[in-house]
């Protein structure tokens, strides 16, 4: 017998089982953006021993489909990502996705059974620094907002987001380690390599490297010395950033290949954050015996404008830090000038 579209199916899974008959019901897509394709996402209704038994459960399902008891985080996770991953940025998805590798050990719990003290383990147990924190708490305030909706979870779980503290996890989090002297000049000294180049870039823009690998072609002046992040994390993070006299070179000899990026893998095509950071940049660090993160190269910069006493709003201009009050962040023009002799103290 087949069933109506929309129903749900019931398929007979193999080997000797004593519920061999599943009942699956189609609840949502997940859009593979890159590969340009869409995946079913399926609720499991249950497993039967008979093909009819499977059906009437399909059948009970159907009739109360956002039945409370009926969701596991996971699968609250697919359907509110699939929606939500429509309507943000890449490094926003990124960001969501290595926040939801910290579910690991309660993916599979019902979502009303979830309760603070379950988070607040993750949270401490993480090692994770406060910001990579803020975007866990705010991914699970957006997923129960989802559930609260559509009818899922109850509203006392969406306030218990709130509760859950992210401040105390890892008190060093927000700790940046410059890149040294000595080991700019390393850099410097290698830097006919183009892994190498990408950071020497870091380190002269004090961009952020998800701000970087986005750039494209389109969005640079050689002429006028500078490009435009159109792409960033934060308000303030849309900017003019100077590029500097010396690694104008570098620029130049990236502009030269044949991609829309600015930066680009060995088939032209835009870089992913993922693959640059395991396979390029942890393997420049273990060459020099080095033990940097990408942001270390935005700290060093920061850190070195501030020692050749560069005005703090210059510095929060070219970096994309937001003022600190209505005069500094809306009076106060800064102009491309004044930000690329800023940068060319640097050498």
């Amino acid at each position: 017998m087949r069933l109506p579209n929309g129903f749900g199916s019931v398929y007979k899974l193999s080997g000797k089982r004593r519920n061999p008959w599943c009942a699956r019901k189609t609840i949502g897509w997940n859009d593979d953006f890159e590969n340009k394709k869409s995946y079913p996402i399926y609720k499991f209704v249950g497993y039967y021993p008979t093909k009819k038994e499977a059906i009437e459960g399909l059948s009970r399902y159907n009739e109360n489909p956002l039945e409370i008891q009926a969701f596991t985080l996971e699968e609250l996770y697919n359907l509110w990502s699939s929606k939500h991953f429509e309507k943000v940025s890449k490094s926003n998805i990124n960001g969501v996705k290595a926040s939801w590798k910290l579910c690991e050990s309660i993916k599979h719990m019902n979502i009303n059974d979830i309760k603070l003290m379950h988070l607040q383990h993750i949270v401490d147990t993480s090692n994770k620094n406060t910001p990579t924190l803020k975007k866990f708490k705010i991914m699970f305030g957006l997923m129960y907002d989802y559930a609260v909706i559509n009818e899922l979870a109850t509203k006392d779980k969406r306030d218990m987001i709130r509760y859950l503290d992210i401040g105390k996890s890892n008190p060093n989090g927000y700790d940046r380690t410059p890149f040294t002297d000595s080991e700019i000049k390393t850099l410097w000294d290698n830097s006919n390599d183009e892994c190498v180049m990408i950071i020497l870039i870091l380190l002269y823009t004090g961009v952020r490297i998800g701000e970087l690998l986005e750039l494209r072609k389109e969005d640079v002046n050689l002429d006028e010395s500078y490009f435009n992040v159109t792409k960033s994390k934060t308000e303030s993070g849309i900017r003019q950033v100077p590029i500097a006299d010396v690694i104008k070179p570098i620029i130049n000899h990236w502009f030269g290949k044949n991609s829309d990026y600015l930066i680009c893998n060995s088939k032209l095509n835009k870089f992913e954050y993922s693959n640059y950071y395991r396979i390029y940049w942890k393997s420049i660090m273990e060459r020099f015996g080095m033990t940097h993160k990408p942001h270390d190269a935005r700290h060093t910069l920061i850190s070195r404008l501030a020692n050749n006493q560069i005005d703090e709003r210059i510095i929060k201009s070219i970096v994309g830090h937001a003022g600190n009050g209505v005069t500094e962040s809306v009076y106060t023009h800064i102009t491309l000038q004044s930000k690329l002799d800023a940068i060319n103290t640097l050498n």
